[in-house]
């Protein structure tokens, strides 16, 4: 086998392996909470078993060593010997850090560490001795296949089958002392019993020619006799009637008879079933024709590497900037051919960005799963009893938004659960139920995804974040006093402000939240806090739905071209005389009977302009008058970024070129209305 094919095959394996693992997080804290759930409890077993076989395969014997600890206590558990305790929860959850640290070692070639014999033993039942682990050949991952007369690798489903093998030799008459293990024409008898050898007639009267007696059946799914393949469903059914989830002779079919000669042979029956059995028999129609979906729904889906992805979007991006570039150029009005060739070419440009925009997309459910494992241990590091629950996992984000989200939220519900949430005898004492609620929720909104995260604990205090602010020196007592209540809730975002009394693990060094507005803003969001003392409070945040392509206002001032983002734009006016003028130190513009702050964009441009319209903006709780000199419309463009000398310049997103040919930098609208009103005296200078 040769190196590349190796590693390929590892690449799969980890891929696969990720995903099994990304889910079971979530399952095994489920299934702390039921563990009584069989099904959870069948899943929660298979996905140990799945990467147990595959690391078997590969030759990763540390994993393999701890999948199968891990299967055996799983295995006890759902043959009812145990109820699984926190202990063994706890033991299960490490088991499950400790797998993710070793494919990463596998990733990046390193030598896998064994695990820890302290964790392999809080895995063991107490008095309960140690199955033996299968061993995988220990060479290297890209080493050439060994000789004929070396160690035999290790195969999950020979060992099963051996397994079902000793159980019939067991029930039926000793095997000789050479059939320690099976052989090729034992394995093939074997599944000849299970899945037909498409001559019934001549397999029955072997059977009553060597077994007088009937004989136990084994639990598996029948296949039509034209399908050599197992498929999935088959094979947890084998492990089904392995392990002891279905009852012996419960099912009907093919019952398979063990002969008491030296060549082990094992043959089908095709007798009647008995009438007891006759209404799980009508139904493996149904179940054929199910498998047959599920089959063909999985051959619809094929792994794409993501720079191509990437690269796809790119290229989709390109092409928007060439519709504008004709759309601009073409004729208004009549009955041009020209004019209809280029409508016709902006709607199928249209679909392809969508459509490729689309394939981008993932649930946020994927996101959102990681959580659970997270609310589960800082609520037993704090002693504190605390339900996480989730809303619109099936809301589709851009992988990359996905991805850039994961520490913001980390960052929210960690505030939630040590900050917001209060101690279950406090709680008891308000009249509340002991166990607290973070609920996490997300939608979209047009071309915006909304995430909230609620607690329903005792909210915020806004004396209390004054007075915070007085005593880290972020304001002083004056301006603390002037703060209206949602004012207060933004100095959370401060850089170094806490309301911990003392540092921790967890909190207390007034850099989380700063983190979270940072990383938000740079995804081009928002952020809004409301609360209510008592009550609770929740945290919102809205990003773009995606990053790849953007829609925008296109402004002018002076001689340059601007691009604000449509998703903040609220509206736009003309300045009439006498609506500008100074109002507590900052130039503001009446509007609506109230007074708007305005931001001359032409003066931060560094060009001259009139700025006789004002686009209004909303960024968070904040709204802002950009003054420009005219409006020219909506537009779809590809925002590039600026390079590593110019990434770092406030309230610039990055650039793009226009349908003229152009170039128009993108606003960072966060970064021209800073909570230090950095941009706002400039106005003085030009009013």
């Amino acid at each position: 086998m040769s190196v590349e094919l190796d590693n390929e095959l590892l690449n799969v394996f980890l891929i696969e392996a990720r995903e099994l693992l990304e889910s079971l997080g979530e399952q095994l804290v489920d299934l702390e909470a039921s563990p009584n759930d069989t099904e959870l409890l069948n899943a929660v077993f298979r996905a140990f078993h799945t990467v147990k076989g595959g690391a078997g395969f590969l030759g990763l014997n540390p994993m393999v060593e701890l999948c199968h600890r891990g299967e055996d206590l799983l295995n006890e558990a759902r043959n009812g010997t145990i109820v699984l305790n926190a202990a063994f929860m706890d033991a299960l959850l490490e088991s499950l850090d400790l797998l993710n640290d070793m494919m990463r070692a596998a990733d990046g070639g390193v030598p896998i560490e064994p695990a820890p014999r302290s964790l392999l033993d809080r895995l063991l039942i107490p008095g309960r001795a140690v199955s033996a682990a299968p061993v995988a050949l220990a060479v290297p991952i890209s080493s050439p296949v060994a000789a004929p007369s070396a160690p035999k690798a290790y195969d999950p489903i020979e060992d099963e089958f051996e397994a079902m093998l000793d159980a019939a030799r067991t029930d039926r008459a000793p095997a000789p002392a050479s059939s320690a293990t099976i052989n090729d024409d034992e394995f093939e008898a074997l599944l000849d019993s299970l899945y037909g050898t498409g001559a019934p007639g001549a397999d029955s009267a072997a059977v009553s020619a060597s077994a007088p007696t009937p004989a136990p059946v084994v639990a598996a799914a029948p296949l039509p006799s034209n399908n050599d393949a197992i498929s999935d469903d088959e094979f947890e059914a084998l492990l089904d009637s392995l392990h002891g989830t279905a009852a012996p002779g419960a099912v009907g079919g093919a019952a398979p008879v063990v002969a008491s000669t030296p060549a082990l042979a094992v043959v089908p029956v095709a007798a009647p079933a008995p009438p007891a059995v006759a209404a799980p028999a009508a139904k493996a129609a149904p179940a054929a024709a199910g498998e047959k979906r599920a089959a063909s729904a999985a051959d619809t889906t094929v792994r794409v590497d993501t720079h191509r992805l990437d690269s796809l979007v790119d290229a989709a991006g390109e092409l928007v900037l060439v519709r504008n570039r004709l759309t601009s150029l073409a004729p208004r009005g009549g009955n041009d051919p020209m004019e209809r060739a280029i409508g016709e070419l902006e709607r199928v440009a249209e679909d392809l960005q969508n459509a490729v925009l689309r394939m981008r997309m993932q649930p946020v459910g994927k996101l959102f799963s990681r959580f659970p494992r997270i609310i589960r241990d800082l609520a037993r590091q704090l002693g504190k009893e605390i339900e996480l629950v989730t809303e619109g996992e099936e809301t589709d984000i851009d992988r990359t938004v996905v991805e850039a989200l994961a520490d913001p939220l980390v960052h929210l519900l960690r505030n939630a659960v040590d900050h917001g949430i209060e101690m279950p005898d406090v709680r008891a004492a308000e009249g509340k139920s002991r166990l607290g609620t973070v609920r996490l929720a997300a939608g979209q909104y047009g071309d915006r995804i909304v995430i909230t995260v609620t607690d329903d604990g005792k909210g915020m205090d806004p004396e209390v974040l004054r007075r915070k602010a007085v005593e880290k020196g972020l304001m002083d007592a004056e301006q603390a006093a002037r703060l209206d209540e949602r004012e207060c809730y933004e100095i959370v975002f401060r850089p170094g402000f806490s309301t911990a009394s003392t540092v921790s693990d967890i909190s207390g060094r007034g850099v989380g939240m700063d983190v979270v507005k940072t990383k938000i803003v740079e995804l081009g969001g928002t952020l809004s806090i409301d609360s209510r003392v008592g009550h609770g409070s929740t945290v919102r945040l809205s990003v773009p739905l995606t990053l790849a392509i953007m829609r925008v206002l296109m402004v002018r001032v002076g001689h340059r071209l601007l691009s604000l983002p449509l998703s903040n734009v609220t509206e736009v006016f003309e300045l009439v005389p006498g609506q500008i003028q100074e109002l507590d130190g900052r130039i503001v513009a009446s509007h609506r009977q109230r007074a708007l702050p305005l931001a001359d964009l032409g003066h931060w441009a560094g060009v001259s302009g009139k700025g006789g319209h004002v686009v209004v903006v909303q960024i968070g709780h904040q709204t802002l008058g950009c003054l420009v000199d005219e409006v020219l419309g909506r537009e779809d463009v590809m925002a590039k970024p600026l390079g590593p000398f110019l990434k770092d310049v406030p309230g610039v997103a990055g650039a793009t070129i226009t349908g003229d040919g152009r170039i128009s930098l993108v606003l960072d609208l966060a970064g021209l209305a800073d909570d230090s009103g950095q941009v706002l005296p400039s106005l003085r200078m030009a009013v």
